[in-house]
């Protein structure tokens, strides 16, 4: 059986106009092929492989989002026209919740690479900063003043990470931090069975 990429197949199948958007839809995650999510826009597949966009259930890049908009509410904070600082981005959830609320810009910070959704990757308000430690953050670094921080970061505590950020917040700036004990306890606070 013939074999096509799986970019070629969205766009002869009609699910979208071109295969630079097509290729945007499988970086996103949003394209299936059966229960198989389609992980490259070159995946070879049968010609016949029948392809379904999947809409997440909340308009957020990430569930993660949805901690931070929360957050936001609650707190009465407004992101916008902030310049603004995410730590931990991952897939870029509280990026775009941030942009949604009207952010001028963000600084998405990871020390990973490769995971930003495609959409916030290549927004020209999102300046991406992959394999960057957080705790090493610098004026020079980020070249200009930050007025939010939000923080969702995982496997380091937060007396750690923050200080670099919240010393390059403007007056009057506000952060937002996700507390995840099992980070913030010492070994010997944690029992044998976890948090």
């Amino acid at each position: 059986m013939a074999r096509a990429r799986a970019d070629h197949l969205l766009v002869l199948r009609g699910l979208t106009d071109t295969q630079a958007r097509a290729q945007a839809l499988i970086m996103a995650g949003l394209v299936y092929a059966g229960e198989r999510k389609i992980a490259k826009p070159g995946d070879l597949l049968p010609a016949d492989t029948a392809l379904v966009l999947r809409r997440p259930a909340h308009p957020f890049v990430s569930r993660g989002g949805l901690k931070l908009d929360h957050a936001l509410n609650h707190f009465a904070l407004s992101p916008d026209g902030l310049t603004c600082l995410d730590i931990g981005a991952s897939t870029g959830g509280f990026t775009d919740v941030l942009l949604q609320r009207g952010a001028k810009f963000v600084h998405a910070i990871d020390v990973g690479h490769g995971q930003l959704a495609w959409k916030l990757r290549t927004d020209p308000r999102v300046k991406v900063h992959e394999r960057t430690n957080a705790r090493h953050l610098t004026a020079d670094l980020i070249g200009q003043p930050i007025h939010a921080v939000v923080c969702d970061a995982s496997f380091i505590r937060l007396a750690s990470v923050l200080p670099a950020a919240l010393s390059l917040c403007a007056e009057g700036g506000f952060a937002v931090a996700l507390i995840k004990p099992q980070f913030e306890a010492s070994r010997d606070q944690i029992g044998e069975n976890g948090v």
